[in-house]
């Protein structure tokens, strides 16, 4: 009986590049939608350990979006390995100094850890800038399915009093 399951093999899936504009979007949002490009499971020939994702350009990461006040509130913690080496800076610190590595942590978090995800790794390029130097692979445009947050509720639509209705309640 054969296989009805089609398992790819290392190598025979082509890579493709694809290009993401992070400019106002969320960055959770922005990193779910990037890692699973990485890994591959938006194809329809996904198979898991073999490098079956797309290589990913991301732009703007100094102009992502963080909801609330988690600017100031979470942190970034790294450790030497040493007695007293901790190191802890605000999000908002890193966004000052170097914004490629807070948006690349949050991407590469959500791939899978080990050999596998650090193969993964190489095949993300992120920009803080609106510039890339990949232009040589051709990248095609990919748009992230991301919201830009909540949505806005103007004062005029409140004084009007046309906010969304809920739907009606079932009675028994």
């Amino acid at each position: 009986m054969p296989r009805q399951t089609y398992i790819a093999k290392p190598g025979e899936i082509k890579t493709v590049w694809r290009h993401v504009d992070a400019e106002g979007k969320t960055l959770g949002h922005l990193a779910t939608e990037v890692a699973t490009v990485l890994m591959g499971k938006h194809r329809p020939d996904y198979t898991p350990g073999v490098l079956s994702g797309d290589a990913v350009i991301v732009t703007n990461a100094s102009k992502v979006v963080l909801s609330g006040r988690k600017l100031d509130q979470k942190t970034r913690r790294r450790w030497s390995g040493y007695p007293g080496g901790l190191k802890i800076r605000s999000y908002r610190q890193e966004m000052d100094s170097n914004p490629a590595r807070l948006v690349s942590e949050a991407i590469l978090r959500m791939v899978p850890k080990g050999r596998f995800g650090r193969s993964l790794s190489t095949r993300l390029r992120v920009f803080a800038g609106a510039s890339h130097t990949h232009a040589s692979q051709e990248p095609v445009a990919f748009d992230a399915k991301v919201d830009t947050g909540a949505p806005v509720i103007t004062k005029a639509a409140l004084q009007k009093g046309s906010r969304m209705k809920s739907a009606p309640r079932r009675s028994n």
